[in-house]
């Protein structure tokens, strides 16, 4: 006992108003809901971060001069009026925060996991404060040690900075080497071996249309989990007739895995090959899908098209890494770049060559990494409506740089959650289908970016560290608590866990995009003969 009073006693009770504060500001609502653990950690960085910055601002103040000479009975008042503030505060924003997710839990329709659970957070988050606390106090200490040395060979201030400077390096160095060098190194290797492996229920397709068939120029056992799933999992012929009630085509499905592949170049020739295997050019719709981290391609964004053309399709795509898409995320940003831009222009330059009254519409998709990858390859928007029939955009990662410059061009007054371009005379946002209603001529080509309000991958940035991002000063989303505030650090980490969770929510919320695909590609497309009855359909089909 006489231990943990002498260590509270060394704690800087200005500095715990603070951590108190945001602990405060991280119980408050969220994009989605979060597991009380999670909670807990998030809760634990905001108090630890908290803490940092009152220490800081004593820091400055004792640099300027200025040290208030309190009294013992001052303090002693002090750090009674402190521990009411905390007894008072903590376990209220405990039963808010609760509340709050309970909120959230029900406007993107989770089961209630059960309040009582919320416990675990302070807990959780006092041992994760603690830790951070003690490895800050140790990096300090090894600074200070070092300044003591440097004093012996230049002056003290210039002695403090190298302390500080040397032992800053050393850290981003050991953190950055564990990280790139040593797990993400270990998650490839294991990842490629998993790679290997196939879902539950997927086998080999027969029909010579798919990639991986004993047809097909491409081995089953080499294009990768997610490819496996791709080729084998999409409508056949027989499903397009008793949806259509004519006769159709059974789709292709042209893919290419990145086992036995040296380059993305390589990875795209060959898929432009098993396309001219299959006669896609001769298909009334060719589609360049890009995929996410480890080759996967929504069959809700890519099935909707082979029912609304009656199976006259042929869906391109390839993977590009081994690595699961989170890990890709943080790690590998340039090899979805290169295998989008790759890839389209392949078949850009294929279709481009054709007569002009014998070419296949052209339209590309991609989802998370994949539309983030998939935009590269095109200049900006006018390029893309030069170049495609048509584009659906899903779920963009924030750093997206198409997605940013045509989000920041928005007309002056519309939401950046719905960004209105140009009028929306090609280019459009959609949360819901009917967002895409906005009283103006739409005109062909055209382009859906497609993003839920409550997506933390589209909403996550560096930035809400500091800066408070025009979605969080305007209107929420329907599928957004109103209650969501800002707060500067709490706001980012509250957003970086949000996004551990962003699929495990229902469809049409998070990062958990499903059959509103169907719509949106009627109204890119606007297949002939195609009516709402049949969209209305379509969904139930996607839905399961």
């Amino acid at each position: 006992m006489h231990k943990l009073r002498r260590y509270f006693a060394r704690l800087e009770p200005a500095a715990l108003f603070f951590a108190i504060v945001f602990f405060v500001f991280s119980m408050t609502p969220s994009l989605l809901p979060r597991a009380w653990y999670l909670q807990g950690v998030a809760t634990g960085i905001s108090v630890a971060t908290g803490y940092g910055l009152g220490c800081l601002l004593i820091w400055i103040g004792r640099a300027c001069g200025i040290e208030p000479k309190w009294s013992a009975s001052v303090k002693r008042y002090g750090w009674w009026a402190l521990a009411v503030t905390a007894i008072v505060v903590i376990p209220l924003f405990l039963i808010l925060g609760s509340w709050w997710q309970e909120i959230v839990r029900k406007i993107v329709e989770v089961e209630e996991p059960g309040r009582a659970l919320y416990l675990g957070v302070l807990v959780v988050a006092l041992a994760l404060a603690l830790l951070l606390l003690q490895i800050a106090r140790g990096l300090r200490w090894c600074a200070v040690k070092l300044a003591t040395v440097c004093t012996r060979f230049v002056p003290v201030p210039a002695a403090k900075g190298i302390g500080i400077a040397v032992v800053a390096l050393l850290t981003l160095f050991l953190v950055n080497g564990v990280v790139n060098n040593v797990l993400i190194a270990t998650i490839a290797s294991s990842s490629k071996i998993s790679d290997k492996g196939s879902h539950v229920g997927v086998e080999q397709p027969a029909a010579p249309e798919n990639s991986g068939s004993p047809d097909s120029n491409e081995d089953w056992d080499s294009l990768g989990m997610e490819g496996r799933r791709f080729v084998s999992s999409g409508p056949t012929a027989e499903d397009i007739e008793a949806f259509t009630g004519e006769p159709a085509l059974t789709p292709i499905r042209a893919y290419v895995g990145a086992a036995d592949v040296d380059s993305i170049d390589e990875a795209a020739d060959r898929v432009v090959a098993e396309l001219k295997r299959t006669g896609a050019f001769d298909r009334a719709v060719v589609a360049v899908a890009t995929t996410t981290g480890r080759g996967w391609v929504n069959e809700s964004v890519a099935g909707p098209l082979e029912y609304m053309y009656g199976g006259d399709t042929a869906i391109a795509s390839m993977q590009y890494s081994f690595l699961p898409s989170p890990i890709a995320f943080l790690a590998d940003r340039d090899s979805p770049r290169e295998a989008g831009r790759v890839l389209f222009d392949h078949i850009y330059d294929v279709v481009n060559e054709l007569p002009a009254e014998s070419r296949p519409k052209l339209v590309a998709f991609g989802e998370s990494l994949g539309a983030y990858g998939g935009q590269d390859a095109f200049g900006g928007a006018r390029d893309m409506l030069a170049r495609t029939d048509g584009a659906l955009w899903v779920g963009n990662p924030n750093f997206t740089k198409q997605w940013s410059e045509i989000t920041a061009d928005r007309d002056a007054g519309s939401r950046e959650i719905l960004p209105v371009i140009a009028g929306g005379r090609n280019v459009r946002f959609a949360g819901r289908p009917d967002d895409l209603e906005i009283g103006t001529p739409w005109e062909q080509p055209r382009v859906v970016y497609w993003q839920h309000a409550s997506d933390p991958i589209t909403w996550w940035s560096p930035d809400l560290i500091l800066h408070q991002p025009d979605w969080l000063r305007e209107p929420r989303g329907d599928d957004v608590d109103p209650g969501v505030r800002w707060f500067p650090f709490v706001t980012f980490w509250q957003t970086t866990f949000d996004m551990v969770f962003s699929t495990d929510v229902p469809q049409g919320y998070g990062h958990n995009y499903g059959e509103d695909a169907v719509d949106l590609w009627a109204q890119i497309l606007q297949p002939d003969g195609w009516t709402s009855s049949d969209t209305e359909r379509l969904r139930e089909i996607v839905a399961g």
